[in-house]
């Protein structure tokens, strides 16, 4: 009876390991080998498949999804012998499992070998200035050489990108050197191009303050012009509007001539010679009411000083 049932549990157990071996399941965006006597059968995608047990085998799970692969520096020479070191980094996806499996041993290695000699080839033509400026172009370089060599692997490689490019320290210093001295001539192209800038903005600024004060007084001239020439005609139309006679323009005429020599400057005085034709006139209004001027005869003459003849104070 004890022997019966063991014999019982190890049927069950060896069903319940035929079970566990007939059903794989296969996780999204993962695939699977099958080897039938080590010979290749078939490929299992995601999902509940059946194999047959102790005949099928798995023999590789490959991830389908896009890897992102960082190589080490490298060590390359340009075209000017120079030697610097080129990081990158490999974004490639798996399209065939069954040539990820059997094309080539280990892809990874594969890739990492036939980026460093790529890009020894691309770098080898190319000065380090090149090689510093021009990165998309050996991205690009690189991707289509790669793509095309693990076309026949089953992979796909999706992008290629240089992380770093580390030239020797001396060069790095000369470079930093140069590129300071580059700053230097900017900024001091900006600060002579602002200098001129300025002296030419303040030029134009007094160019424009003096044309605007010429108007200005222009106008000042012209309007002062206009209003002395009102005033004048202001005058004349009063006087004519008043109509004034001798004996008012001779009155007038005598008060001006004190205002004539006030002044400390005023050392000699000449008397016009038209003072005898006001007195004249002046003579004749008062004449009757005052028996003549005080100092003058009936004619107007002076008495004192003969006629345009000057006199001292």
């Amino acid at each position: 009876m004890s022997a019966v049932i063991i014999v019982l549990i190890i049927l069950v157990v060896l069903v319940f390991i035929a079970l566990i071996k007939t059903i794989q399941v296969i996780p999204q965006a993962s695939a699977a080998i099958v080897e039938r006597f080590g010979r290749y059968t078939r490929t299992l995608n995601a999902g509940l498949n059946i194999v047959v047990p102790f005949i099928d085998s798995i023999r590789n799970r490959i991830d389908l999804r896009e890897q992102v692969v960082p190589f080490p520096p490298q060590p390359v020479i340009t075209q000017d012998n120079l030697v610097v070191n080129i990081d990158t980094v490999i974004y490639y996806q798996v399209t065939d499992a069954r040539a990820a499996t059997y094309e080539v041993a280990s892809y990874i290695q594969a890739i990492e070998q036939l980026t460093v000699t790529t890009l020894r080839n691309i770098i080898g033509g190319m000065d380090l200035e090149r090689t510093l400026t021009s990165r998309e172009e050996i991205n690009a370089a690189l991707r289509g050489v790669l793509d095309e060599a693990t076309g026949k692997w089953g992979i796909r490689v999706n992008r290629v990108e240089l992380k770093a490019i580390e030239p020797p320290t001396s060069i790095q210093d000369s470079m930093e050197k140069q590129m300071r001295a580059e700053r230097d001539k900017r900024a001091a192209i900006l600060t002579a191009e602002g200098t001129r800038q300025s002296a030419i903005l303040t030029a134009e600024g007094e160019k424009q303050s003096a044309i605007l004060r010429a108007e200005g007084e222009s106008r000042a001239a012209a309007l002062r012009a206009e209003g002395e020439a009102q005033a004048v005609r202001t005058v004349f139309e009063a006087i004519h509007a008043g109509d004034p006679d001798q004996k008012l323009l001779s009155y007038q005429y005598l008060q001006m001539l004190p205002k004539i020599a006030e002044g400390d400057a005023n050392k000699l005085w000449i008397v016009p010679s038209e003072i005898g034709d006001a007195l004249k006139g002046l003579s004749g209004a008062l004449g009757n009411a005052s028996g003549g001027v005080p100092g003058f005869n009936v004619k107007g003459d002076v008495p004192s000083a003969r006629r345009d003849e000057p006199q001292v104070d």
